[in-house]
């Protein structure tokens, strides 16, 4: 038996790539047509950090967040409270996600789109651009170095971003050796689920000035923002508290534009 949440969702996943009979290779190379996330969050810089809003039904750590939500309605808000960008969890079995969410969420709302899933091989890059994403999610604790930079070329060959997640300063050094230009630093451990509010300001620091940097998980309140802008992130990716947020529009608000510092390493 698995002896982490990471090791049971990656084996999952990795089984599901194992049996799916397709062959990337037959697939069509056309680009997405969605706009860039990691453009969206550097033109956003000159007024401040920007949030990346996420659609999230439930985790295998807190359980149901809004298994009735109603993804274009949430788009739509979060687009309107000045959102850089919106994240979906499409994995099924452990976030309540779907591809639905995501293609309902680009139909409402005219921003780019991360697929948040746990992404092992080719045939799950290809599908998110299927699905109208700008970009996917590739975690470095659960993909070889070489698995990495393959998913990381093919990305762009299909005109599209990656939001490479790291959690320690060793696994940003790889992800920058990989040639990654967008890094999210997730504050919550993936093996544990428990949240380090620490965590993404003692990594920061080692990721080179011209790359996108992200922080991921933990944030209820705007302070903690403002903390994470201050040490040189250009944004933050929030969805707990904007899911369960009464105007989910103003929590996109409260969390935006606070000015970003210089990383210091």
């Amino acid at each position: 038996m698995p002896s982490t949440y990471l090791d049971a969702i990656a084996n999952f996943h990795r089984a599901r790539a194992y049996n799916d009979t397709r062959d990337w290779r037959d697939r069509a190379i056309e680009p997405s047509h969605r706009g860039s996330l990691r453009s969206a969050i550097s033109l956003h810089r000159q007024m401040g950090i920007g949030v990346i809003a996420e659609i999230k039904r439930r985790s295998p750590s807190l359980g149901d967040l809004g298994l009735s939500i109603n993804p274009a309605e949430l788009a739509a808000l979060y687009s309107l409270g000045g959102a850089v960008g919106i994240s979906v969890l499409t994995d099924v079995e452990h976030f309540g996600g779907s591809r639905e969410d995501l293609e309902s969420a680009r139909e409402a709302a005219d921003l780019p789109i991360l697929r948040k899933d746990f992404t092992v091989c080719e045939n799950d890059v290809f599908d998110a651009r299927d699905m109208g994403a700008s970009c996917v999610l590739l975690i470095v604790a659960i993909l070889s170095e070489v698995e990495l930079a393959s998913l990381l070329a093919l990305t762009h060959v299909l005109g599209m971003d990656a939001l490479v997640e790291v959690h320690t300063k060793d696994e940003a050094s790889k992800a920058i050796s990989s040639g990654a230009n967008m890094i999210g630093v997730n504050q919550r451990d993936l093996h544990t689920f428990k949240v380090d509010t620490q965590r993404a300001e003692a990594v920061v620091e080692s990721i080179p000035s011209e790359v996108v940097a992200v922080a991921e998980s933990g944030f209820h309140e705007a302070l903690a923002v403002e903390r994470a802008a201050a040490v040189g992130f250009d944004a933050v990716l929030v969805g707990e508290s904007l899911v369960k947020h009464s105007n989910p529009a103003q929590g996109v608000r409260e969390f935006s534009n606070f000015p970003i510092g210089p990383r210091f390493g």
